[in-house]
């Protein structure tokens, strides 16, 4: 395989993991709030509608992919690496914070979801038992 393929590739699978490594340690209180302000105000300067880096020299010439994942790379390497292997370890055995989290998300999402459907199945069902030919208004 080319190496540059090789390498993007590589990026594409290390993406998600580091995402889900930097929000576990930016939920974690022994992670000092430095590096947790620096990866904020960076990821805040992407996602802004102003942009910024069109006017910072050799920022400008970045990707925001690019700098998400340099941004991301940096604040796991600057928290403390005992905290940082703690959090590696909770993600591989599917206990992390991310992955409770997510679950919690998904089992919300689900359950709003379906009091959303059964309310509309509600709905339906109310409107259908009416008269055809009566009207909207009269109804």
């Amino acid at each position: 395989m080319h190496p540059v393929l090789s390498r993007a590739k590589e990026v594409l699978i290390e993406v998600p993991r580091h995402g889900k490594l930097a929000y576990c340690l930016l939920r974690d209180p022994r992670v000092p709030a430095a590096p947790k302000a620096a990866v904020l105000g960076a990821l805040a300067l992407i996602v802004s509608p102003i942009d910024f880096p069109a006017w910072v020299p050799v920022l400008g010439e970045l990707d925001m992919l690019a700098l998400s994942v340099l941004a991301v790379k940096t604040f796991i390497e600057a928290c403390p690496e005992d905290i940082r292997r703690e959090h590696e370890q909770a993600l591989e055995a599917g206990e992390s914070v991310f992955d409770r989290d997510f679950r919690d998300t998904v089992s919300a999402a689900r359950e709003g979801g379906g009091r959303l459907a059964g309310r509309i199945r509600a709905r339906v069902m109310r409107i259908a038992r009416r008269d055809p030919y009566q009207s909207v208004s009269e109804g």
